[in-house]
This record gives C-alpha cells, structure tokens and sequence, in this order.
C-alpha cells in the first residue's frame, strides 16, 4: 500500500453521536493511514453526554471532538476527503455541498442512538449497539486493499459495507430517498 493519507468524512444530521463515534474509530483504527472528521448538517452544537462516556469508557481521548457543521469541510482550505460516509438516513436523503476533489460516497445508515428511549441502561445498549455496528463496518473499510481496486468495484464494496448487518432500510438498498 502507498504512504498516501486518506480523508474520511463521516456524516450526520446533529454530528453529536454515530459521526463522532465513527471519526474515533476510524482515527484509531485507520492508525496513521487514514485521518478521520465528522460533521453534521445541522450540527447539535455540542456531542451528545452518552457518546462522549461510550468512548471515554473504551479509552478514547475525547477532548477534541466538538459538533461541527459540515460546511466547514466544503470551504476553500478544508481538508480533501477522499471519502464521505453519511450513517443517518436524514443526512444521506439531504442536498449535500459540493466537496472539493469529488471524493467516493456511500451510505452506512444505522439506527440513531440518540434517539434511544428508557433506562439508562437501554440508552447504553442502544449506544454501544451503534458502537459495535460503526465497528464493524471500518473494520471492512479498512481491510480494503485500496490500491488495487477500480473506482467502480471500490464503491460497490463500501455500499455493501454500508448494507451489512444493522443498517438501515436505505442504506440496505431496501428504499429510495
């Protein structure tokens, strides 16, 4: 593989639980091959209290993550992504701005945590849920062997990894936006 840093955006409408999971993930898991952001459409303004204890339980510095809106990456002088995930239906059904270098989209829907009703403990769950999916799905992402696969097969690959298990009924290809 070449010495080459990959951009990955990840997207959500309230960039305050799955994008910033996702981002943390990737940051530590990609470990120097892959620079990870996220940012929402209509960011919260702040990361939501329980995304923030998952990670800070699984031993992530969670010091620099901050809701942010995803125009900060279309500006002159923003980082070129080479990838942009959404992994909320809202986000991927919006007009999104044009990213500088056309980087390759997918969709990797999953249920919003944020949206968890009952104990304490269900809206645990249902955050460590959203975790372990996340996980899995740049677990796949990044067993890719970039390099060696054509634009068209790349893509392919990253909407099946956005139809794995958990996904949502668009980005399982099951509705249309």
């Amino acid at each position: 593989m070449s010495d080459r840093i990959y951009n990955v955006l990840f997207l959500c409408t309230g960039n305050s639980a799955r994008s910033v999971i996702a981002e943390a993930i990737l940051e530590r898991e990609g470990k120097g091959r892959f620079k990870a952001f996220s940012a929402g459409s209509q960011p919260k303004g702040q990361v939501n209290p329980h995304t923030l204890t998952l990670l800070r339980n699984l031993g992530y510095d969670v010091s620099g993550f901050r809701s942010k809106s995803w125009l900060e990456f279309a500006q002159p002088g923003a980082p070129q992504m080479d990838f942009v995930f959404t992994v909320c239906d809202d986000a991927a059904g919006e007009a999104c701005p044009v990213w500088p270098g056309q980087p390759m989209t997918a969709h990797w829907g999953i249920p919003d945590p944020a949206a968890a009703t009952g104990s304490a403990v269900e809206i645990a769950l249902a955050f460590d849920e959203a975790y372990r999916m996340l996980n899995r799905r740049i677990e796949l992402f990044l067993a890719l062997p970039m390099n060696k696969l054509d634009k068209l097969v790349l893509h392919k690959k990253l909407k099946d990894i956005g139809a794995s298990e958990g996904a949502t009924q668009l980005a399982a290809g099951r509705v249309e936006v």
